[in-house]
């Protein structure tokens, strides 16, 4: 053994060859710590110092290769500025530096996952050889941040400007036959013949049947690009991920701005480049949020994990009652994910409708070529249509998605509640009713709960699961289980009218209709909004959402609490639907909707819904973009810092996470607790005491001023 590490190893193989594997002890997975990169050091200085090493093999001691650097290091780092940037980055740049100057060919066996860091040390090495189960790839854009470790040096060097500038800029994995189509790996073999193979292909370069040192002159060179060339590159480039990644996301560019400025220089000379716009990337307030979510996703999964260990057994079988476009999606999704499920209802119609969903969904993956046809097969004999409840005495999970009716509900959860076994975990999608009213009539309350999905099913991360007062923790950790295993982002939040999401979302709606009602125009509201980061403003929203059901959820609401979300004027969305507009769903609802080239709805202006506005609203004038923000998102800040008050949540960062997967708030902002933080709570006090004329919602709770008053944040008072 050359040298013996807590995180790597280096002995030697036969022929020469040594083996530089990478194990971090105590984690699941290798990733670029200060521990890993220190003794990358140390191991690099033990293959320099041996005697007879003529090759390098590095290898994982894990299902993957090295997912990237340690995330959790970068706060102290990125608040130290550009010092503390610099010191995180220096050390591993200089060791991907040496392995690449090592006297001897190197190839690297990537078995799994190779990202960020992970990658960066792939290309460093001469060769590349793949497992058909691996996928490689640089997210840093995910984070806010571009490639740290030479990623825009060595990349573009070995795969061409503009395929290195599209991998870098959408951060996404790709797949092996990818990698290999455009030279980023050498080979793609089988999971079982990587590490012979790489073996093989070590030994030939060792032999000189293939030139390692041309290919390094490469890396290490600038790229041959001459003026007009570059000037074509770099100018459609930077606008089309300029265009892609917009105001919000500067890293995207960032990224390519660091190729263009590098890719006349030698390697030593791209790699400063390449620091500084990595520095400039890590003091945005970008990079901030987004490594805040990147910590908060994590968090968030390692309490679902902990519910799921509490679980009293496997979820092998599952069921969903009511099978119209919510139930069909439930049951894809479980069905999808490898869990049998009983698909029922009452008309063969729901059945067939809920039958093409997943039909739909399935065949879509086959077309893109992410599904076998044969697959499919097997993944949609995983779902049991049925009229009747005949074997739902052995589901260990039951969903149901009928209509949001209580007295249909209570009925339908009442007579399935018969026919399961004592130990069946009853669950309601309901996104409105109370999970204590529902439970009244059961007679095993402890096995029922919510399990809120969002609409549509197979893209929306989130559930909500919803413990109410006689709710079991058996029950919860059993629902939690499936959540995870339907590869959802399960949020556990307490029983309260419109739960967390909606409870929040509905007084932004509230800010919305007084808005229109004081005289703004609801395209301006969108058009701000959507620039503020939302995917689409508050009448688009309704608009997908559906007005009908945003006028049912708002009574909800407002039934529950009164005093903020009771209102005393008609509402632009009652207008709407009192004039039979509800959205999309219909064609018609704030804006009008044809179908485009693709055959999906598309929003077109209408004067027909100002007429019908006319009559309940002030005179239109032009508001301020600043108040259009600030009067859409107080209801909504202190609305959800009353529900970290009151237990319904139990973390700012679960409170965050579940806006973002929920309804999509803008994640470079961090979340509504990580914005309130970035902007200060005395500053939001001052911002929302200006509208305390429009009533309740704009008030700040009185734990919101004590924090203003002594500076406090939500993140950093633990």
């Amino acid at each position: 053994m050359l040298f013996s590490g807590k995180a790597l190893t280096v002995q030697m193989l036969d022929n020469g060859i040594a083996e530089l594997n990478f194990d971090l002890q105590g984690e699941s997975v290798n990733k670029f710590n200060r521990l890993t990169v220190s003794e990358f050091s140390q191991a690099l200085d033990a293959i320099e110092a041996a005697d007879g090493v003529k090759g390098v093999l590095l290898t994982s001691g894990k299902s993957v290769f090295i997912v990237g650097a340690d995330i959790t290091e970068f706060g102290d780092a990125f608040a130290a500025g550009p010092e503390g940037v610099a010191e995180l980055m220096n050390k591993n740049n200089e060791n991907i530096s040496r392995l690449e100057e090592l006297p001897v060919p190197s190839v690297v066996a990537i078995n799994g996952y190779a990202l960020g860091g992970g990658f960066e040390v792939c290309l460093g090495c001469d060769f590349r050889v793949m497992s058909d189960q691996a996928k490689v790839g640089l997210p840093e854009v995910k984070l806010g941040l571009i490639p740290g470790w030479g990623g825009t040096v060595r990349l573009p060097r070995l795969v061409g400007v503009d395929v290195a500038a599209e991998w870098i800029a959408a951060g996404k994995e790709q797949r092996p036959d990818a990698a290999l189509t455009v030279h980023a790996v050498d080979a793609v073999v089988q999971a079982d013949k990587l590490k012979e193979s790489a073996l093989k292909l070590l030994e030939r370069a060792i032999g000189g049947e293939l030139d390692y040192q041309s290919r390094r002159e490469i890396k290490k060179s600038p790229i041959p690009l001459n003026d007009t060339e570059a000037l074509m590159a770099f100018f459609t480039t930077k606008a089309f991920v300029g265009q892609q990644a917009g105001r919000n996301y500067p890293a995207p560019l960032a990224a390519v701005e660091s190729i263009e400025q590098g890719y006349k220089l030698g390697r030593d000379e791209a790699l400063k480049v390449e620091q500084q716009q990595f520095i400039k990337c890590a003091q945005t307030g970008a990079a901030k949020s987004l490594v805040g979510l990147f910590l908060n996703d994590q968090a968030i999964s390692k309490v679902a994990k902990g519910w799921e260990k509490k679980a009293d057994k496997q979820i092998e079988r599952a069921a969903v009652l009511g099978a119209g476009i919510m139930g069909g999606g439930i049951a894809y999704q479980s069905a999808y994910k490898g869990v049998p499920i009983k698909m029922k209802d009452i008309d063969q119609k729901g059945i067939d409708l809920g039958l093409k969903e997943a039909n739909k969904l399935l065949s879509k993956l086959v077309e893109r070529g992410r599904m076998t046809p044969a697959k499919m097969g097997e993944t949609l004999n995983r779902i049991e249509p049925t009229l009747s409840y005949d074997g739902f005495d052995n589901v260990d999970v039951v969903v149901e998605a009928v209509v949001e009716n209580p007295k249909v509900k209570h009925a339908v959860l009442q007579e399935v509640e018969k026919v399961v076994s004592e130990d069946t975990v009853i669950a309601s999608n309901t996104s409105t009713i109370s999970i204590d009213f529902l439970a009244e009539p059961l007679s095993r309350p402890e096995n029922f709960l919510g399990m809120h999905f969002f609409n549509p099913v197979h893209k929306m991360p989130l559930v909500e699961v919803i413990r109410g007062e006689k709710t079991s923790e058996k029950a919860i950790a059993r629902v939690v289980a499936y959540a995870n295993k339907m590869g959802k982002k399960a949020i556990v939040v307490r029983d309260c009218p419109g739960f967390l999401v909606n409870r929040v979302l509905f007084p932004y709606f509230a800010g919305f209709s007084m808005l229109v009602r004081d005289g703004a125009d609801f395209q301006q509201i969108d058009k701000v909004m959507e620039r503020w980061g939302w995917p689409m403003g508050p009448a688009y929203l309704m608009d997908v959402v559906g007005i009908d059901t945003g006028v049912h959820a708002e009574k909800v609401m407002a039934e529950g609490f009164p005093e903020r979300m009771g209102k005393t004027f008609t509402a632009a969305s009652d207008v709407m639907f009192e004039a039979g507009r509800y959205g999309q769903k219909n064609g018609k609802g704030f804006y009008n909707y044809e179908e485009d080239k693709k055959g999906k709805p598309k929003k077109v202006a209408t004067e027909e819904s100002y007429e019908l506005l006319k009559p309940h609203v002030a005179e239109r004038r032009e508001f301020e973009n600043d108040e259009i923000i600030e009067r859409m998102m107080v209801p909504m800040a202190t609305e959800l810092a009353r529900c970290l008050e009151e237990g319904i949540v139990d973390s700012p960062a679960e409170a965050d996470m579940a806006l973002i997967y929920g309804i999509g708030f803008p994640p470079f902002r961090g979340g509504i607790f990580a914005w309130l933080d970035s902007i200060g709570l005395d500053e939001f006090v001052k911002i929302a005491d200006k509208y305390s004329d429009l009533g309740e919602l704009y008030k700040p709770t009185e734990r919101m001023r004590e924090m203003a008053a002594s500076g406090k944040t939500y993140y950093g008072d633990k």
